[in-house]
């Protein structure tokens, strides 16, 4: 028999259910991973109280004959989302020791279907990196070579689920900080329309681009979550899209023949290091064996992508994070002279250098006189990216390429230089910004045995077109399978 650890969701819940294992027992298998692994950084909270309380909780509604999705599954919550039984840090010392109220959104849908909360997971500082050294605690590291960064921003969600420190867990999405640390640590996270997950109770990063969404060993597992967060939250979230939710383990098991696979020339020019280029065409290459047919085609602004994500997305931050001012919650400085003094301080001492750099150009391109000439302009070209995948998907249903440039690089080697971190964004800040959904999954491995990640890109509402062609990839290969030595 498998361990634990080595379950999947689908399998977990199948055992659960026929209880044949308990949820405390495997609560407790979990936690204790956690322990044995510290030194990879993923947790920032943790309480053993909380949640073998849940299980519990979850063993007596399985003992009543309750049929709910995932009963007893532990998962894990990126630190972005608020919770009331764990503190909410959002990675940041400006948020340190904070309790919220209510528990977010996407949290309560979890709950409800029956998951149990592991604990918080680390991240950047407000979602705001691509590597996850910008966490105002610790850094985390990539359990396929602890040297080597775990992409960003939701590192300690890729870390729990390739070091099997937990099934599954849940990410956020603003610019591919589901996608890349997905493709950097071997696993599949989804980033599903936006809209399609309510924001309620996610510490806003930029409004018009965070988006929820579940990261796990296989699409499989990823469209149990999907299905489960999902869901139009009206009273809440103004942006939440009035779609109701879908079974999408529903579309799994689909054949792939005649699906017509766009490959953007634009993503395989001179920045896309040789070994990963070789790991996407050979996945390509069987997606052609199972009947898929390949098409060229433009995404001609891809390159545009990263002044309007960086020029938009810091707009937004600043914006959101005003609120942080030392006056109702969070951090406030000990020492000040006025009111002003205190804000000051205050923030200076509670933001992280990536962030202030964010609030800054985003308060720059906000100002008066320089509005209309960046701020607006990008609001023009991110409609032209949009229109672009749209021109696209007249000669294809899905669209596939890397997820990042490169695998990942190594602990400190951007420390210098945060515009190398935005680079590393190219592939996966067009489908952000026009908001679709995007996932990827681990389709082989690069230079130092790291892995790499095939990003599939769909049109406005086809998660389960992309979760299928994920699923028929994984039944056909075992990248999905293999897991770092030493966990």
């Amino acid at each position: 028999m498998a361990a634990l650890h080595d379950l999947s969701v689908a399998d977990l819940a199948r055992q659960l259910k026929t209880r044949d294992v308990s949820a405390v027992e495997v609560a407790k298998h979990f936690l204790a991973r956690a322990d044995a692994h510290q030194d990879l950084g993923a947790y920032l909270a943790r309480d053993e109280g909380v949640t073998l309380a849940q299980a519990r909780a979850a063993d007596e509604r399985i003992a009543r004959g309750d049929t709910a999705p995932l009963l007893g599954v532990p998962i894990a919550h990126k630190d972005i989302f608020v919770t009331r039984d764990f503190a909410s840090t959002a990675g940041s010392k400006m948020l340190q020791g904070y309790r919220s109220p209510f528990d977010a959104t996407v949290v309560r849908k979890l709950a409800e279907a029956g998951a149990v909360t592991l604990g918080k997971l680390n991240c950047d500082e407000f979602a705001m990196g691509s590597s996850n050294e910008n966490s105002a605690f610790h850094p985390v590291k990539n359990p396929w070579d602890p040297t080597r960064i775990p992409g960003g921003s939701s590192g300690g969600s890729a870390v729990a689920v390739a070091a099997r420190l937990a099934p599954a867990v849940t990410g956020t999405d603003t610019g591919g900080s589901i996608r890349q640390p997905a493709s950097f640590c071997g696993i599949t996270g989804i980033k599903p329309t936006y809209g399609r997950a309510s924001r309620y109770g996610m510490i806003a990063f930029a409004s018009s681009l965070d988006q929820a969404g579940p990261m796990a060993r296989s699409a499989e597992d990823c469209a149990l979550l999907l299905s489960a967060l999902c869901g139009p939250d009206p009273d809440r979230d103004s942006t939440s899209l009035d779609v109701p939710a879908e079974d999408y383990s529903k579309a799994l098991g689909a054949s792939l023949e005649g699906l017509r696979i766009g490959v953007p020339r634009e993503f395989f020019g001179e920045g896309l290091a040789p070994d990963v280029r070789a790991a996407i065409e050979a996945a390509l290459q069987q997606y052609e064996k199972l009947g898929a047919r390949r098409v060229e085609i433009s995404l001609p602004r891809t390159e545009l992508s990263i002044p309007v994500y960086y020029i938009i997305a810091p707009a937004e931050a600043s914006s959101n994070l005003s609120r942080f001012d030392g006056v109702k919650f969070g951090h406030r400085a000990k020492q000040y002279t006025d009111l002003v003094d205190m804000y000051k301080k205050t923030r200076a001492e509670g933001f992280g250098d990536e962030v202030k750099r964010r609030i800054m150009i985003g308060t720059y391109v906000l100002s008066h006189g320089y509005y209309d000439a960046y701020y607006l302009q990008a609001q023009k070209i991110r409609r032209m990216i949009a229109d672009d995948f749209q021109q696209a998907f007249k000669q294809c249903d899905v669209i596939a390429g890397p997820a990042a440039p490169t695998v990942a690089w190594k602990l400190g080697e951007h420390g210098n230089d945060p515009l190398a971190d935005y680079l590393a964004d190219i592939f996966t800040l067009p489908g952000s910004l026009a908001g679709l959904p995007g996932m990827s999954l681990p389709v082989g491995f690069g230079e130092g045995g790291m892995p790499v990640g095939l990003q599939l890109i769909g049109n406005y509402f086809q998660e389960g077109r992309l979760l299928n062609a994920a699923h028929r990839f994984q039944q056909a290969t075992d990248f999905h399978l293999r897991k770092p030595e030493g966990v």
